[in-house]
């Protein structure tokens, strides 16, 4: 049997963006690998969601977002003595976001950092059966910064191990979600990068920042970090409107990305990147030429793009028929 199933493993939270007025924000669904979940099923990849809801308003919300769109949800946990975390994003006049904090909640945590091992090990057998299925795994480190979330990926990712499934690392730095964990504020940001670099070894394929690759590597070439990982993944790093370095099956190129001076938000527009290259790996098959992988690059760069063009991660994330016509329009 042929995988062709993605899981997606971590934060589901509200991304409570700034408008452009500057006076008051808009709530979106947001957190990478949500995003990612999302992204895929509309590029009609099979996707599952991994993560912890509160049993709230926004919490009912996601689950009519991923009911609509066709995420599995099998594994989805709800609880009722945290809440749905939201993250408070402002933006620049280049509509680049940053995150500036948390709102306030009534429970003492929020739901993403208690996502229980125990209750997903009451349903191995179900998770066994899934991974049967599944081709890649999909995860940030987000998770890391709290314990419980920690412990319960670790746990995942050896389970996907156990069944040849590989591992997706979007390397996805928050420095704000670090300093506010009871854990991870105690601990200096020199340890907070070795806890998520020893995180890393685990990954086959790596995508992350230009930023990140400097804070974590002091580097930028993609095959000099993946030299620094056990598992020698292929390492993908993008830089905003920038080209693409990338480190793919042994090959090194550069690739130019789309742009537009039509950019509303950014926020999200990685997530839509990855979820598109990851849907040209099970549609196309893993690339084994220079040719095969810019087709894939150039793909995950326009879904990236065409989520920049309004308001909220998963909203604006494109369709399979939209990505292949303005990838048409680009030809003709």
């Amino acid at each position: 049997m042929k995988k062709k199933k993605v899981i997606c493993i971590g934060e589901a939270l509200i991304d409570r963006i700034r408008n452009k007025s500057n006076q008051g924000f808009t709530d979106f669904l947001g957190g990478a690998p949500a995003n990612v979940a999302c992204a895929l099923r509309k590029l009609k990849i099979d996707s599952t969601f991994i993560g912890s809801l509160g049993n709230d308003d926004y919490g009912k919300k996601f689950i009519t977002q991923f009911d609509q769109l066709g995420v599995n949800l099998d594994f989805l946990q709800i609880n009722n003595k945290s809440s749905t975390r939201l993250v408070n994003v402002d933006r620049d006049q280049f509509g680049d976001r940053f995150f500036s904090g948390f709102e306030e909640s009534s429970h003492p945590s929020f739901a993403d950092a208690v996502l229980s091992k125990k209750s997903i090990e009451k349903e191995i057998l179900n998770l066994e059966k899934s991974f049967l299925e599944i081709k890649y795994l999909v995860t940030g480190t987000i998770l890391l910064s709290s314990p419980i979330s920690a412990e319960t990926i670790f746990f995942l990712v050896e389970q996907a191990n156990k069944f040849e499934v590989k591992i997706v690392i979007d390397l996805n730095w928050r420095q704000v979600f670090w300093d506010h964990s009871s854990f991870s504020s105690e601990i200096s940001k020199a340890e907070r990068v070795n806890l998520i670099k020893n995180f890393l070894n685990h990954a086959n394929v790596l995508k992350l920042s230009k930023e990140e690759a400097i804070l974590f590597f002091e580097d930028e070439n993609p095959f000099l970090i993946s030299k620094q990982l056990s598992n020698r993944p292929d390492v993908i790093i993008t830089d905003g409107k920038n080209p693409v370095l990338w480190c793919i099956n042994g090959l090194q190129g550069i690739t130019e990305t789309p742009n537009s001076q039509k950019i509303v938000d950014t926020t999200g527009a990685g997530d839509a990147f990855l979820a598109g290259f990851i849907s040209k790996l099970i549609s196309s098959g893993y690339p084994s030429n220079e040719l095969e992988i810019e087709d894939c690059i150039k793909f995950a760069g326009v879904c990236g793009l065409l989520t920049c063009l309004g308001e909220g991660a998963i909203e604006q994330q494109p369709y399979y028929e939209k990505v292949n016509e303005f990838l048409g329009s680009l030809i003709s």
